[in-house]
């Protein structure tokens, strides 16, 4: 079994670890410490793996906590981030300590995240796709949108007065309709909003030719 022949400091604030004379790998100093290691010391495999897991579990918590420190994660979002430095194991064994650490709310974050969408003037459906993407579980995303109360007509109303209002007044419906609908909006909503709109503003009611701009 391979002698550790010595434990130095490393610049980064590590410890890099030597057997029989060569570089084995380094490791943090609470993973040393709860290891009890000392130089002199013989290193069978398992040893040497339990102290290689113990070591990226905990360079997986600080990265982890360094994510969280910078603004909100999902879990899976999360997971798939650390997931580009560490195994799958190792990740999600972070996650789950962070989870234990009361930093993680998959709930909140979906509600904040869509919220949020809801105040930029998205629609349910790109709501509905950007927090799906981000690994959110389908009932929370659900649970979010039916909590932000606020009908698509409602959030239509606004892009209409900053973005279609020109064309409204020129009577281009149809196209403004057809915009709202690759925005992700329904038809019957972009339509209802869009005649709740022209009717208010006075703009003329004549239908135009169909869409033919982005």
């Amino acid at each position: 079994m391979p002698l550790l022949t010595a434990i130095e400091p490393t610049r980064r604030g590590r410890f890099a670890l030597f057997t029989d004379g060569e570089f084995l790998f380094s490791v943090d100093g609470e993973t040393l410490a709860n290891s009890g290691l000392r130089e002199g010391d013989t290193l069978d495999d398992a040893a040497v793996a339990l102290l290689r897991e113990n070591s990226d579990l905990r360079r997986a918590k600080d990265k982890a906590l360094g994510f969280l420190s910078l603004r909100e994660y999902g879990s899976q979002e999360l997971y798939t981030k650390l997931c580009r430095s560490f195994d799958e194991h190792t990740s999600a064994a972070a996650v789950a300590e962070m989870g234990r650490l009361s930093l993680l709310d998959d709930a909140g974050f979906a509600r904040r995240r869509a919220e949020g969408m809801a105040r930029r003037h998205k629609s349910r459906q790109e709501i509905r796709a950007k927090l799906s993407s981000l690994g959110l579980d389908r009932a929370l995303i659900e649970e979010a949108l039916e909590e932000l109360g606020e009908s698509e007509t409602d959030t239509i109303r606004p892009l209409l007065e900053r973005q279609y209002r020109a064309r409204l007044a020129a009577g281009e419906r149809e196209k403004v309709i057809a915009a709202l609908r690759r925005r992700g909006f329904s038809g019957r909503d972009a339509r209802q909003a869009v005649d709740r709109f022209v009717e208010e503003e006075g703009f003329p009611a004549t239908p135009d030719r169909e869409p033919d701009w982005e």
